[in-house]
């Protein structure tokens, strides 16, 4: 009797395949507002995915690497001191490795990119607006509806004080999410301005699209005034709350990824223009007194106080990264094999430096410390395996379209942005951000497994 309902489910999920993909969009637009409803759906889709194609899961290469790092890492929570404390934290892990697998069996298309990217841009509007109101209008308020399926805390002023932190829980976190959708964000926004130069007949000065008007643009979606307007607004209000959460890493990586598209592009005068601006604010923060106090005409102290550390003159020394990292890189020679186990960084600094702290602010110095030298190398040549064949894909100009090349470029920036962003700070401990982050890295690696199964195609049927 058990059996043969759950058959029936089994052939009920299977029939409704093809909504599958609809589900993730639905949980991507709806994650930041409600983590329970999009954390649900994600793990319900990703389970229908593995039920699905476990064999095309099961034979990629880059899953048997996610498979031996999982293995290392419960040995590792095995040797650790804490070991209740260990195994919690490969909830930070293990979870993410299968949801990757799962979607990169699931997203294969250039299209999938573009409705994935979408559905962040859309979702990501009410979570500005009310970072926003949260500092400027001191917007507070808490708000629950059904348990914790939609529960909202907004505190005025920001978290910490007068930085914006929205539905996240620091600033910092929030300016993590930020930076990834306004690099999705924009791209999508270079597509349309380019698809409208295309449909007015204006010429294109652009690399991308090969010196060719036009070209591969046809294959994409049409150009619409309503999209780029939107674009053009959701662009924007990412980016002035990305200035506000007073985050120096958000602002960095921001600035990379834009002269990052204007290189791509070809646009030089932009790529001048942003560099003088970013050197004007470099030398008001860090050069002589009395160089700096010439720029400090122009340049706002908001800007280049945050970045030389002026506006925090009295930070404690414990709370300085150096200070972090060096701790995290001897706790990683004293157990070089195995580490003190996950999660057992704070713990240690506290009864070191007497401050409490979550993380040493880079992913990979924490891993090495915690989990140990195999386990983080590994980590490491994984993500570096993901980089490498992204690369390869987006120098084959002469196979992809134009305007596919550019939403494929999209995602490896945010997929550097990411790594920049670990290397500063911790971003797997929100559940959000930490599963935002795979399903960018597993769309790279389906769209790129997808590409070589039609180039083998190919070759057989030459």
């Amino acid at each position: 009797m058990l059996g043969a309902s759950l058959n029936k489910v089994f052939n009920y999920f299977k029939s409704r395949w093809q909504s599958s993909w609809n589900y993730s969009l639905w949980a991507l637009l709806i994650f930041p507002l409600s983590p329970l409803v999009g954390a649900v759906t994600v793990g319900f889709v990703s389970l229908i995915t593995w039920l699905k194609q476990s064999r095309k899961i099961n034979h990629r290469p880059l899953n048997w690497g996610f498979a031996l790092l999982s293995v290392l890492l419960i040995v590792s929570a095995g040797f650790a001191q804490d070991k209740t404390a260990a195994f919690l934290g490969l909830f930070n892990l293990l979870p993410f490795f299968l949801l990757f697998a799962a979607h990169s069996a699931l997203i294969q298309t250039f299209a999938q990119l573009r409705q994935m990217a979408w559905a962040l841009a859309i979702g990501s509007m009410p979570v500005a607006i009310m970072g926003l109101g949260q500092l400027f209008l001191g917007w507070s308020f808490k708000f629950q509806f059904v348990w914790v399926v939609f529960s909202w805390t907004i505190t005025p002023g920001g978290n910490p004080p007068g930085r914006i932190a929205s539905l996240f829980l620091h600033a910092n976190t929030f300016a993590a999410y930020l930076v990834i959708v306004f690099i999705l964000s924009l791209g999508l926004w270079i597509e349309q301005w380019r698809l409208g130069m295309s449909y007015w007949g204006l010429s294109i000065r652009d690399r991308g699209a090969e010196g060719q008007r036009g070209r591969g643009e046809r294959l994409t979606a049409p150009h619409s005034p309503v999209a780029f307007i939107f674009l053009t607004l959701a662009v924007i209000t990412n980016f002035i709350a990305l200035i506000f959460t007073n985050s120096r890493n958000g602002w960095t990586i921001a600035i990379f990824a834009c002269l990052a598209y204007a290189l791509y592009q070809g646009w030089r005068i932009l790529v001048g223009s942003v560099a003088a601006i970013v050197s004007s604010v470099f030398l008001a923060a860090f050069a002589p007194s009395t160089i700096a106090h010439i720029f400090r005409w122009v340049v706002p102290a908001f800007f280049w106080a945050r970045l030389n550390d002026d506006m925090y003159p009295d930070r404690p020394i414990a709370l300085m990264r150096k200070t972090q990292w060096e701790f995290a890189w001897s706790l990683a020679q004293q157990h070089p094999l195995t580490g003190w186990g996950l999660r057992s960084f704070s713990t240690l600094y506290q009864a070191k430096m007497q401050i409490p702290l979550g993380h040493p602010h880079n992913l990979f110095l924490m891993l090495s410390a915690e989990t140990g030298f195999p386990s983080a190398f590994l980590f490491c040549g994984l993500l570096a395996w993901i980089l490498i064949i992204s690369v390869q894909l987006l120098q084959k100009s002469k196979y992809i379209n134009a305007g596919d090349k550019l939403i494929f470029f999209s995602y490896l920036l945010s997929f550097v942005g990411w790594i920049l962003l670990n290397t500063v700070d911790v971003t797997l401990f929100d559940f959000r951000l930490n599963a935002l982050s795979w399903l960018i890295l597993a769309a790279i690696s389906g769209v790129v497994y997808r590409d070589r199964e039609k180039d083998r195609l190919a070759s057989h049927q030459n």
